[in-house]
């Protein structure tokens, strides 16, 4: 399971916003494999040095994008994030993409939630919002 504070996800759906009204729209949700196809405003859930969240959003050049680390797998709080990602999300890299407008609707629809919470399995993701 991973939780990313939703304070902190708010930040990153509104900052690929504005960056994709700055730079020229939403780079594509399926990384570049379906050019010109389901442009728009979401998350990409990406497991790397840790596991974190940024958005889709177009880039200026050299710019870098606003993320957010996982609480359960943030290399800079976590010193066994490795073993963590491995075993939740996979020992390989890998990402996702989450419509920003699906994950609105599911933080209006609770409004007492505090966190993101993603869980993963070999042949699912699924998500939920939870209080701490």
């Amino acid at each position: 399971m991973f939780t990313f504070p939703l304070e902190q996800v708010r930040e990153i759906i509104a900052r690929g916003i504005s960056d994709a009204a700055t730079c020229g729209g939403y780079r594509n949700p399926h990384y570049g494999l379906s050019p010109g196809k389901d442009e728009k405003p979401g998350l990409w859930p990406v497991g790397d040095e840790g596991v974190y969240l940024l958005s889709n959003g177009i880039l200026a050049k050299d710019q870098r994008p606003l993320i957010v680390y996982a609480d359960e797998c943030n290399p800079a709080t976590n010193p066994d994030f490795w073993h963590y990602k491995r075993q939740h999300f996979g020992g390989d890299d890998g990402i996702d993409f989450l419509d920003a407008a699906e994950l609105e609707r599911l933080m209006v629809a609770a409004p007492s939630a505090t966190h993101l919470r993603i869980e993963m399995t070999d042949t699912s993701m699924s998500l939920g919002l939870m209080c701490r």
